[in-house]
């Protein structure tokens, strides 16, 4: 319970907010349905709330942190869309569907709350909503009542709508927590979290409508046909995300050699990588290019190793433009031999290329990546672990005064802004 109040906690108050609202339905659903004329069909509602609770038991992280269970997702979105069954048409209202959904994501995350691994609360919250809406659609309106006399085509073309609009109203809802979470803005985040939706999204909705259809059709024996190969995708997607982050440990461990060998300040390839990931998602960098992002940051004064006497203070913002270009090549070598981080080695290379050159409106060939590791690794360099106001403000001075040719403007004005919410913090 402490886990799952933490996570609570970082999700912020739009956490709170859509904490409340799903549980609202959550004890609404649950107090309707536990009526006595309130269930109906309990068969298809064990069936599908086994398929949902198995799905939760193998939750994965998405890219990006997210916490997701796809699978049951899948079978939340197939029992809403379900319509007929072999041995006649399916009769559960949009509370059933909310509560049996309910029931079946505590029996599914229970094991993981006993052995400390919490689930996250809002992302659970939010899949409660964005089903709630696509049960109120489909069945509260009583569309699952005229689908039975549609033609296939007509049938699949409903279908597909109601999907959008579960993924729709799960981005926006993500989107609103995720940018309380980071202090990011809004539609920066909610374009991210739709580039995201557009490829699991997709595969969960026509793999719930696929579940819908194939019950019509085989019953209760659909998903455990469904079920198996679902489990088998997702865990070799939970190998491939293992080794991700192991990666990423790896990575980090490697960026302190600068600072065990006194080439940097302590915490100081953190701190860029910390700070850039926020400017490059209140850009609209997508999660794979925050990814590199986040790498390249990290390791951005690997190139110091090289030389034969450390710079004072790690500061290469005070060292010469072609000492600067000689550590970021040197850097991107080392990257290079790995095989595997090419296109990290490439934004590390340009890091300290300056944003144009003199009579140029600006140079195309210099990654947003690059540009924004170069102001903030200045900005780092310059305050260090300082919380003075006054040290903040006299580094963004000078970074703005460079913006004629060394610094983007917008990467600029996004880590303004960045530092504005980090001081309003407190951080």
């Amino acid at each position: 319970m402490t886990g799952m109040r933490r996570r609570l906690d970082d999700a912020g108050t739009m956490g709170y907010v859509v904490v409340a609202s799903a549980a609202l339905l959550a004890v609404a659903s649950v107090v309707v349905t536990a009526s006595p004329d309130g269930f109906v069909d309990l068969h298809i509602a064990i069936a599908f709330g086994a398929f949902i609770a198995v799905g939760e038991l193998v939750r994965i992280t998405l890219p990006g942190g997210r916490d997701a269970a796809p699978i049951a997702t899948a079978g939340a979105l197939g029992y809403v869309l379900l319509t007929r069954y072999p041995d006649g048409a399916a009769h559960h209202s949009a509370l059933q569907v909310v509560a049996v959904v309910v029931v079946a994501m505590l029996v599914g995350v229970a094991p993981h709350a006993v052995v400390g691994r919490a689930p996250s609360v809002d992302s659970m919250a939010r899949r409660v909503l964005s089903i709630g809406v696509a049960a109120a659609i489909y069945r509260g309106s009583g569309l699952d009542a005229e689908v039975n006399t549609l033609q296939d085509a007509p049938l699949a073309f409903i279908m597909i709508g109601v999907v959008l609009v579960t993924l729709v109203v799960d981005a926006v809802v993500a989107a609103a927590v995720r940018a309380g979470a980071d202090r990011a803005p809004f539609f920066a985040v909610l374009r991210n979290e739709i580039r995201a939706q557009a490829g699991i999204g997709s595969a969960i909705g026509a793999t719930g409508a696929l579940l819908a259809l194939a019950a019509s059709i085989m019953g209760s024996w659909a998903l455990p046909v469904f079920v198996v190969p679902l489990l088998l995708t997702q865990f070799s997607f939970r190998r491939y995300a293992a080794i991700r982050e192991s990666s990423l440990q790896t990575i980090r461990a490697l960026s302190r050699v600068t600072e065990l060998g006194g080439y940097t300040e302590s915490g100081h390839s953190r701190r860029v990588s910390q700070m850039a990931v926020a400017v490059g998602r209140e850009l609209g960098m997508s999660d794979a290019e925050l990814r590199d992002l986040e790498y390249a940051a990290l390791m951005h004064d690997i190139g110091q190793l090289s030389l034969a006497e450390p710079i004072p203070g790690g500061a290469t913002v005070v060292a010469a433009p072609a000492e600067q270009r000689r550590i970021a090549h040197l850097g991107a070598d080392v990257i290079r031999q790995t095989g595997v981080l090419d296109g990290v080695a490439s934004i590390v290379a340009q890091q300290a290329e300056p944003y144009r050159r003199a009579h140029d409106v600006r140079r195309r060939d210099i990654p947003l990546a690059s540009r924004i590791i170069k102001a903030v690794n200045a900005y780092d360099d310059l305050v260090g672990e300082s919380y003075e106001t006054q040290r903040r403000l006299d580094a963004l001075e000078r970074l703005r005064l460079g913006m004629a040719y060394e610094y983007d403007p917008t990467v600029v004005e996004s880590l303004s802004k960045t530092v504005e919410r980090s001081a309003r913090l407190g951080v």
